[in-house]
């Protein structure tokens, strides 16, 4: 019994000398080098369907066609105004959310 054990302990002494020896040879602890990153991201989109833009260009549509003409050509202008503003809103919108935004990332190797 008394072997046994002796020669378990120096099979672990044998091991750490082992471990010890692997240790030595790796270079020392370097310390992370980091640096600033420019990175282009998609805007944040709040208003998915664009309704906010369609509204309002409706509604500054249709106050712009209000003043052209007179009688039914009014009510005509107006709709037709009202029309156009919703879609030239919608678009203005639009071509402010598909713009791209820099965020500086700090990166470490």
């Amino acid at each position: 019994m008394r072997v046994v054990l002796t020669s378990v302990f120096a099979i672990a002494l044998a091991g750490l000398g082992a471990v010890s020896s692997v240790s030595a040879k790796q270079p020392p602890n370097k310390q992370p080098r980091c640096y600033d990153v420019e990175v282009q991201r998609p805007k944040e989109v709040k208003d998915e369907h664009k309704v906010t833009g369609t509204a309002l260009g409706a509604l500054a549509g249709g106050l712009l066609g209000n003043q052209v003409g007179g009688g039914s050509g009014k009510k005509v202008a107006t709709a037709a105004g009202a029309v156009g503003g919703a879609f030239a809103g919608r678009k203005i919108q639009e071509n402010q959310q598909n713009k791209t935004e820099t965020v500086i990332e700090r990166r470490c190797d």
